[in-house]
């Protein structure tokens, strides 16, 4: 964890008592969820994540405050936009309703790539979205959600929290007046839909591909274009033509699009995004000027919900993915070996292009690959290893 003005969690739990820990957070967040359809996986009653649940404020708790979140996500999306009304939920609960949060979906207050200047210019108090969103910003933002080839979710979590990730975050964003957290995680996400098999790097010659980031250079170099489409609008860029390819997220939220019925093939592993981090910002002068115990309730709750978002994405993956291939008859295609050696090779020259841009960029990727190295042995014999083993298993 981050040193400085953080609390301990020995003074987190002395001060909000023991609820307000990782575990007690999480079980605010699983409190605040919705309910789901049994075969499609939707929230039922959309209206219902956004009002608000928040409890009174007791007598002689101090001062209350009223936030609004903006997201980059469509309003009350599953998985993502569920997360950040589940994650604002849990804020005002575990502050005893001394936090109030409305979260607003892309386009209600700011379109979904302006959540980034909405919040650090004070026009919301805190925004829901991914870093490399913002690399117009600076070039380093990237490293905060995902690297091809880079963390998994475990390990960018790793970083985040002990391998002095945190750190430089704090570091990157607080010229913008931003304070980060991680606020989700998507966990490995799926190579993308194409109407035409991809077999080798010929095949991205002059393809439009929406898919953003360090991931979207790589395609750039490969002879791509890369298209930075908001979500909420990939579906109908795919259908009409206007993108040839694309990348979203993972089954779950590929299924709630209805990508499968704009594209033939679906591809795999997301060699772009093995585990995106996605980040609750908060504008630094509001968060300053919470008292401790509310700055803590605002930690941990972030916390608690990059946990719980990871373990909704790997449960509902699995069934929607079965959905795609039983029901809609989506064709499942891996990448070869071939391709993601040459991929990978890309990447690497294009991560440590950008690490050359300016001397913080090269300070956070020079962190950021010496945690990936040190964690290569350990993966290859702790969850690879087990993976493997329980495929001879129950091949």
């Amino acid at each position: 964890m981050s040193q400085g003005r953080d609390l301990t969690r020995r003074q987190v739990i002395s001060s909000l008592g023991a609820g307000a820990a990782v575990v007690g957070a999480g079980a605010a967040l699983a409190g605040c969820s919705k309910s789901k359809d049994a075969k499609t996986d939707e929230p039922k009653d959309k209206g219902e994540a956004n009002k608000d649940v928040s409890p009174a404020p007791t007598a002689g708790s101090g001062k209350s405050y009223e936030w609004k979140m903006v997201t980059t996500w469509p309003k009350d999306f599953p998985g993502v936009g569920t997360g950040a009304n589940a994650l604002a939920a849990a804020i005002g609960t575990l502050s005893g309703g001394r936090i109030k949060v409305k979260v607003y979906g892309a386009g209600e207050l700011v379109p979904a790539l302006g959540v980034f200047d909405a919040v650090s210019g004070g026009k919301a108090e805190m925004g829901h979205g991914a870093a490399y969103y913002w690399k117009g910003k600076h070039e380093a933002t990237q490293f905060f959600a995902a690297v091809p080839f880079g963390l998994t979710a475990h390990e960018m979590n790793a970083w985040l929290m002990y391998g002095g990730g945190q750190a430089l975050w704090d570091e990157l964003y607080a010229p913008f007046g931003l304070k980060p957290f991680s606020g989700g995680n998507t966990t490995v996400q799926m190579g993308g839909w194409f109407n035409k098999e991809i077999k080798s790097l010929d095949d991205y010659k002059g393809l439009k591909m929406r898919i953003p980031g360090l991931g979207g250079e790589v395609v750039r170099r490969l002879g791509g274009t890369p298209v930075n489409v908001p979500g909420g609008e990939i579906f109908q860029a795919l259908k009409t033509g206007a993108i040839d390819a694309t990348e979203w997220v993972g089954p779950y939220n590929d299924l709630a699009f209805g990508l499968h019925k704009a594209a033939k093939y679906y591809y795999w592993p997301g060699w772009h995004e093995p585990g995106t981090t996605l980040e609750l910002m908060v504008n630094k002068k509001a968060y300053d000027a919470l008292p401790e115990d509310l700055k803590a309730v605002v930690k941990y709750a972030a916390a608690a919900a990059t946990l719980d978002m990871m373990a909704e994405f790997s449960a509902r993956n699995a069934a929607a993915l079965r959905q795609l291939i039983d029901e809609h008859k989506v064709e499942l295609r891996q990448y070869n070996d071939d391709l993601l050696r040459e991929v990978g090779r890309v990447a690497k020259e294009v991560v440590a292009e950008v690490a050359q841009k300016d001397p913080l960029s090269k300070k956070v990727y020079e962190s950021f690959d010496k945690f990936r190295q040190q964690n290569i042995q350990w993966g290859h014999i702790s969850e690879e290893g087990y993976l493997r083993a329980r495929a001879l298993t129950f091949a």
